[in-house]
């Protein structure tokens, strides 16, 4: 199969399409074959070996895809069969023409979505909606701030807060960026290339702040944050896109009562170390049910920028790394 390969930790500019074997199919697995591939930041975190998912050498990067079933180890109890349109989530594997995920982490897909669609539910939305309503318990009438809220993670979280029934005040940089994120339910958007959302953020709520914060950019932008959170809020840093993890003042946290929750989905996925038990898997079960419903219902619509085959993927990962995309950029293999 032609896959995206890495031999060693890097750039964009180390990674090659080359004819390699399919991956085995072991106990407990399925194999896709891979219509559509998400690109994403994680991935360039991930080649560099800055990812919390460190890869093995060589390695093929690549997280979500849409696919078909076309194959299913014999061990597995599953409702899937050959030929099922699905997503996956995965440690990595993704940029290939075929990749083989644990059953458990392969969910049926509505007839309504397509495969490029597809690729935002298993890492993008799961991240948002779980964060939202498992993590921060968001609730109707709430204020929700949600960081750089042009690229996918961030109009995910836009889309399900608004769902979930919150005031939504959105950030991100330029004109095209505010638009989309008003296009897809924010009901305030502040450009923070050109004023400071605190005060915004304040302006808008009356000096009370925001309710939950949903961050995947962290550095500068968490440190201000602290600063616009409403007492007994909750922080939600999820990424750190701005290349600085924040450190967090405890005075901060203890003067305002305030929540810093952490995500990481991988866990709820079982990618590391720590398996989750049939309970969890049930729960993840029911929250990409709910998710399709949802974007069945017209509530969720999946923001896809641009499609590229796979031999682009190195314009696709630039994209990414420049900053230039709205929503979502895939492969399709």
């Amino acid at each position: 199969m032609r896959a995206v390969v890495g031999r060693k930790l890097g750039g964009i500019q180390d990674l090659r399409i080359e004819d390699i074997a399919s991956s085995p199919l072991e106990r407990g697995t399925i194999r896709i074959s891979v219509r559509a591939a998400g690109v994403s930041f994680a991935n360039l975190l991930f080649i560099a070996g800055k990812h919390q998912n460190r890869p093995s050498i060589p390695f093929v990067p690549g997280t979500e895809v849409g696919g078909v079933v076309s194959e299913i180890a014999p061990d597995v109890r599953t409702n899937l069969k050959i030929g099922d349109q699905v997503c996956a989530g995965l440690p990595s594997g993704g940029f290939a023409e075929d990749t083989v995920v644990d059953a458990d982490n392969v969910f049926k897909i509505p007839d309504s979505l397509s495969f490029a669609g597809a690729t935002l539910f298993p890492t993008i939305y799961a991240t948002a909606y779980a964060g939202l309503k498992w993590r921060a318990n968001l609730q109707p009438g709430e204020t929700l701030l949600v960081h750089g809220a042009a690229g996918a993670s961030g109009l995910a979280a836009v889309q399900i807060g608004r769902a979930m029934g919150a005031r939504v005040i959105a950030t991100a940089g330029g004109d095209h960026k505010l638009a989309a994120a008003t296009e897809y339910g924010a009901h305030h958007a502040i450009d923070y290339q050109k004023e400071d959302f605190r005060d915004r953020v304040l302006a808008i709520t009356d000096g009370r702040g925001a309710d939950v914060v949903f961050d995947p950019v962290g550095g500068d932008v968490f440190d201000n944050s602290l600063r616009c959170v409403a007492p007994l809020g909750r922080l939600l840093p999820i990424g750190f896109a701005s290349g600085r993890i924040p450190h967090i003042p405890a005075n901060l946290v203890l003067v305002k009562n305030l929540t810093v929750i952490g995500l990481y989905w991988g866990f709820y996925m079982a990618w590391g170390k720590s398996k989750a038990d049939a309970a969890m898997r049930g729960k993840v079960r029911t929250l990409f049910q709910e998710m399709f419903a949802l974007y069945d219902g017209g509530q969720l619509r999946a923001p896809i920028e641009r499609t590229l085959p796979l031999s682009e993927f190195g314009e696709a990962l630039r994209c990414v790394e420049r900053r230039e995309v709205v929503g979502k950029i895939v492969l399709m293999p």
